[in-house]
């Protein structure tokens, strides 16, 4: 009896393992965490390949305030709790693990490939990040910028960040509640875009020169793992300009860029971008100072 938590991958229902299928077919309840993240696909596939059609789906209500529907049953049957990704890059299904211990559920982790690790495609490497960041939508009322100083000091340790981008599933329409409606918003899901206009808004109110937005190298990604996934690097403010279509999307900030990371960013840069690494006012001091400026538009190679 365990409660197997099972990454899904990143694109649809055949990214699952082998032995993630395995378990799947064989417990006697399978739940599909439809709160953190999204495939491409619908429920409906995901029964059709695993051969069966009594998956739950455990959206944000379900996993906050329901979740012991999830765990307890692992004490007297196998459970798989389907997560898309990876099931350790989630604070909430790390919640759900330490639950399901205490309650004396015995819990196994079927790992599988996500955006932490498949953001290396861009040919930054993933050993030069630092911490991951999210960034959450901002509102008339509530415009956190809790995630910059936690940019500032990657930068300064010449680290990349990546930062992951909010999503709104389900989320409650609180004027329609106060007519006593039960009524929830369209999903939304951040784009770089979006989040590019964010992070310029917070560099300007915090004003800390953790990174600049008009020279900054960033990175956009959408749809990690997917055929049609797309990278464009640039500053902020090109990004914030280009179109990445449908999501998910996330957004890297440069560190200190090295130059086979640079060669490999080469196919993905903006033409003449004015992106600019080590420049005056960069973060990372050297002892004998030097400047990159890079405008591969003007490349004929």
């Amino acid at each position: 009896m365990v409660l197997y938590i099972i990454g899904l991958g990143l694109y649809d229902e055949k990214d699952v393992t082998v032995r993630g299928l395995e378990l799947i077919k064989s417990s006697s309840k399978v739940f599909l965490e439809a709160y953190t993240s999204i495939l491409s696909i619908g429920k409906e596939r995901l029964e059709a390949f695993y051969g069966r059609d009594d998956i739950v789906v455990a959206d944000r209500d379900f996993v906050e305030c329901r979740a012991e529907e999830i765990y307890l049953p692992a004490k007297d049957s196998d459970v798989a709790f389907l997560v898309v990704g990876d099931p350790v890059c989630a604070t909430t299904h790390s919640d759900i693990m330490i639950r399901a211990r205490e309650a004396g559920a015995a819990v196994e982790v079927v790992h599988n490939a996500s955006a932490m690790g498949a953001v290396g495609c861009c040919g930054l490497q993933l050993y030069n990040f630092g911490q991951t960041v999210s960034i959450p939508y901002f509102d008339e009322n509530w415009r956190p910028t809790s995630f910059y100083p936690k940019i500032r000091y990657n930068r300064q340790g010449g680290m990349h960040t990546l930062c992951l981008l909010d999503i709104k599933v389900k989320e409650p329409d609180f004027e329609a509640m106060k007519r006593g409606k039960i009524v929830y918003l369209p999903p939304r899901f951040m784009s770089v875009g979006e989040a590019s206009d964010q992070l310029i808004e917070a560099e300007e109110t915090r004003a800390g020169g953790a990174y600049i937005p008009n020279k900054t190298l960033c990175v956009g990604l959408a749809r990690l793992g997917q055929p049609d996934q797309c990278i464009i690097a640039g500053t902020l403010e090109e990004l914030k300009e280009q179109d990445f279509g449908a999501p998910l999307h996330c957004l890297i900030i440069c560190g200190e860029v090295h130059d086979m990371e640079l060669e490999a960013l080469k196919p993905y840069l903006i033409d003449n971008s004015k992106f600019e690494i080590d420049v005056e006012g960069s973060l990372f001091p050297r002892d004998e100072p030097s400047s990159k400026a890079a405008d591969y538009g003007d490349d004929d190679d």
